[in-house]
C-alpha cells in the first residue's frame, strides 16, 4: 500500500534519528532545563530574527494549542477561529475542557477575513450586555490552515492589526509551518511571522520530527510562569532533551525548510497530474494538502492500492478525499500514486 493519508506516518527524519541516538547514553537536566534545548533555542531565535524570543518545547498539537490559549486567554474570554479551526473541529473539544469557548467565524477556504473578525468584535462590542457574554479573547489562525491554504504577509497582518485594536493576542498555530512558508503562494518567512504572530509554533510532529512542536512568544511575551502552566495541563516532558536535541537537528543547515520543500514538490506534482487526467480538484491549495472529490468507483479503485484521508461526503456518489504528501515522500512513491491515477 502507498501511505498518502497523513503527513506524520514516518518515525523521523535520519538526521533527527541520529542526533538522538548520538546523546542516548548522556544524562541531562530534567524538564528542558539543559544545554541542547538552550542550544535549539539559540537556533531558532536566529531563524526568527528574534533573539529575544522566549521558546518552549511541547510534545503534540493538540497539547501546545490547549496550553497556549489557556495562557493567553482571560477565564471570562473564548477563543476567536475560524468554523473549521482544528480547536473547534478537530481537537476533542480541547478547548472548553480546559475553560475556554471556541468562538467561530465564517471560514473561506480555511482562511479568516479580518473584516469579519472585526464585525464580529464590533458587535460583540456594541451589545449593552456584553459583559454577560464570553469575551473574545485571544484569535487563532494556522499557517497551513485546515485545508491546506495559505496566509499572505498581507492578510496575516490585516487579522493581527484587528485582533490588537480589541486588546486581543495573536496565535498561530504552526503545525504545518514548513509546508506553508515553502509553498511557492507564500510570500511570508518565518521572520515576518515572528514580526506579526504574538505567539506560534514551529510544528516539528508533521515536519521530520519523531515529536514535539517549539512555541515562540515573539518579544520576550510569555505569560507568567508559563512552565507552571505547562505543567498543569499535564504538559510538561520530563525528559525534555529529547525535544531540544530534535529542533537542533532540524534547525542546523535549514533542513526544516528543506525537507518540507520536498513535500510541496511532491504535492504539485500529483496536482498537475489530476488536473491532467481530469480528475475534480475540491480546493486549491498550494501546500502538501490535496482535496479531491472522487466518484464511488474511482474512490474504490485507489483504496485497494493507496491509503488517503477521508474528508466528507460531497453528495450521494462522490467524495472528498485528501491526498497528503510529507517531508518523507519519495519521487517513486508520488510516480506510484500518479500511474494509479
Amino acid at each position: 500500500m502507498l501511505h498518502f493519508e497523513n503527513d506524520y506516518s514516518r518515525a523521523a527524519h535520519p538526521a533527527v534519528l541520529e542526533a538522538l541516538a548520538a546523546i542516548s547514553d548522556t544524562p541531562y537536566p530534567g524538564y528542558g532545563s539543559d544545554e541542547v534545548c538552550d542550544h535549539a533555542k539559540e537556533r531558532i531565535r536566529k531563524a526568527c530574527g528574534k533573539p529575544d524570543a522566549d521558546i518552549w518545547f511541547l510534545v503534540g498539537g493538540t497539547q501546545t494549542n490547549q496550553v497556549v490559549i489557556d495562557a493567553i486567554t482571560p477565564p471570562y474570554a473564548g477563543v476567536v477561529t475560524v468554523e473549521s479551526g482544528h480547536p473547534n473541529v478537530h481537537e476533542a473539544g480541547a478547548i472548553e475542557y480546559s475553560g475556554h469557548k471556541v468562538l467561530t467565524i465564517p471560514q473561506h477556504d480555511g482562511l479568516m477575513d479580518a473584516d469579519e473578525l472585526d464585525e464580529f468584535c464590533a458587535t460583540f462590542y456594541a451589545d449593552g450586555n456584553y459583559e454577560h457574554m464570553v469575551f473574545p479573547g485571544c484569535v487563532y489562525v494556522s499557517q497551513s490552515s485546515e485545508y491546506g491554504t495559505v496566509y499572505t504577509k498581507e492578510h496575516l497582518r490585516r487579522i493581527a492589526d484587528v485582533a490588537h485594536k480589541y486588546d486581543m493576542p495573536l496565535f498561530v498555530d504552526g503545525a504545518r509551518l514548513g509546508y506553508a512558508l515553502t509553498s511557492s503562494a507564500c510570500d511570508m518567512t518565518l521572520r515576518d511571522l515572528a514580526e506579526i504572530a504574538d505567539v506560534f509554533y514551529i510544528g516539528g510532529t508533521k515536519v521530520g520530527a519523531m515529536f514535539g512542536e517549539a512555541v515562540v512568544f515573539t518579544n520576550r511575551k510569555a505569560p507568567k510562569h508559563f512552565l507552571t502552566v505547562i505543567k498543569q495541563h499535564g504538559a510538561l516532558l520530563a525528559k525534555g532533551f529529547l525535544l531540544g536535541v530534535q529542533f537542533d537537528a532540524l534547525f542546523t543547515d535549514d533542513l526544516y525548510f528543506r525537507i518540507a520543500r520536498n513535500a510541496n514538490e511532491a504535492a504539485d506534482r500529483i496536482r498537475e497530474a489530476l488536473r491532467d487526467k481530469g480528475y475534480t480538484l475540491t480546493l486549491d491549495a498550494p501546500t502538501n494538502q490535496i482535496f479531491v472529490t472522487l466518484d464511488e468507483p474511482t474512490h474504490a479503485r485507489l483504496e485497494e492500492h493507496v491509503l488517503l484521508g477521508f474528508m466528507e461526503k460531497a453528495d450521494d456518489t462522490h467524495t472528498v478525499m485528501r491526498i497528503c504528501t510529507s517531508w518523507a515522500t519519495t519521487r517513486e512513491e508520488t510516480d506510484q500514486l500518479i500511474d494509479l491515477l
